[in-house]
C-alpha cells in the first residue's frame, strides 16, 4: 500500500492582507427627502368650488370650477450659501384641483440635509423647456397652448363663472401661457413669454438625515383678482388667451399668490 501524504503548508496570514487598498475617502453627505404639498386659498380658507360665493375688489361676484397648473425648477436655498434645484428625477410637476393625486409631489430626489432659508420657483414652465409634445398623455397633455400662439402648454387654467354687469352667469377662462404680438392687421408678429420666477414668503425649515420633510406650498387664488392690481372681470372679459395686455397684468397679481409654509 502506497501512503500519500498531504503537504500543508502554513502560509502567515499576513500574506494575504492588502495593504494597497484604495482609500474609499469622506463618507457621502447626509441628505433627505421632501413632499411638497399644493393647496389653494381664499382669504386663508380652502376654495369651495362649483359655488357662486367669492367677491373681488372689482365687485365681480365669482365662482371657481378648477384649478389647473404647473411647478418648475423649485430651488432650495440653504443657510450655507449653497442651493439645490429639483430636476433628477422630474423638474416640472402639474397640479390640478380636480385629481387629488397630484397636489402632493413626493420629491424622488436625495435633497442635502441642513437649514433651508428659502425656496424659488417657476411659475409655468420655461421657453427652453415648455415645447409643444413634451407631455404626450393625460392629464398634463390637455394643458397644451395651440401652436398658433406660440405652442408648449398652458402655465394656468384658473376656470369659473362671474355675474356680469348685465347679471348674467358667464364663464370665464382665466388662462396664462405664451403672449402674442400682433400687427394693425391681427397678424401674430411674434411671443412674449409669461412664465416668472417666484419667491414666495415663509419659514425656515430643515432637511433632517434620512427624514422626509413635508412643505406647503399655497396659491392664494384671492390674489390673482385683488392685488396688486384690482381685475375687472368686467373689463377684461372671460377669455386672455390671445390677449397679451390682460395676460401680463393677471402676471403681475400672480407674483404675490404664493406662500410656503410648513405641514406639521
Amino acid at each position: 500500500m502506497k501512503l500519500k501524504y498531504l503537504l500543508f503548508i502554513i502560509i502567515p496570514a499576513s500574506f494575504f492582507s492588502c495593504n494597497d487598498d484604495p482609500d474609499p475617502g469622506p463618507p457621502p453627505p447626509p441628505t433627505g427627502k421632501i413632499v411638497l404639498e399644493f393647496q389653494h386659498l381664499y382669504h386663508n380658507n380652502p376654495v369651495q368650488f362649483d359655488t357662486i360665493r367669492y367677491l373681488n375688489a372689482a365687485g365681480n361676484l365669482m365662482m371657481f370650477t378648477e384649478i389647473q397648473w404647473f411647478i418648475s425648477d423649485v430651488t432650495l436655498y440653504f443657510n450655507t450659501g449653497d442651493h439645490y434645484t429639483i430636476d433628477e428625477w422630474k423638474d416640472i410637476h402639474y397640479i390640478d384641483t380636480d385629481i387629488p393625486s397630484t397636489l402632493s409631489w413626493n420629491v424622488l430626489d436625495n435633497i442635502p440635509a441642513g437649514m433651508v432659508d428659502s425656496v424659488t420657483f417657476t411659475f409655468g414652465i420655461n421657453e427652453q423647456k415648455n415645447q409643444s409634445f413634451l407631455f404626450v398623455n393625460p392629464p398634463e397633455s390637455l394643458m397644451f397652448w395651440p401652436n398658433i400662439l406660440g405652442g408648449g402648454y398652458h402655465y394656468l387654467k384658473l376656470n369659473g363663472k362671474w355675474i356680469d354687469n348685465l347679471q348674467r352667469v358667464s364663464p370665464f377662462n382665466f388662462h396664462l401661457g405664451i403672449g402674442q404680438i400682433y400687427d394693425n392687421q391681427g397678424n401674430i408678429t411674434g411671443f412674449i413669454q409669461n412664465y416668472f420666477a417666484v419667491n414666495p414668503a415663509g419659514p425656515s425649515f430643515n432637511i433632517e438625515q434620512g427624514k422626509t420633510t413635508a412643505v406647503n406650498i399655497i396659491m392664494d387664488v384671492d390674489s390673482w383678482f385683488n392685488t396688486p392690481e384690482t381685475w375687472d372681470l368686467d373689463f377684461w372679459g372671460g377669455d386672455i388667451m390671445q390677449n397679451q395686455a390682460a395676460m401680463a397684468a393677471a402676471c403681475v397679481n400672480g407674483r404675490d399668490a404664493f406662500r410656503v409654509s410648513l405641514k406639521y
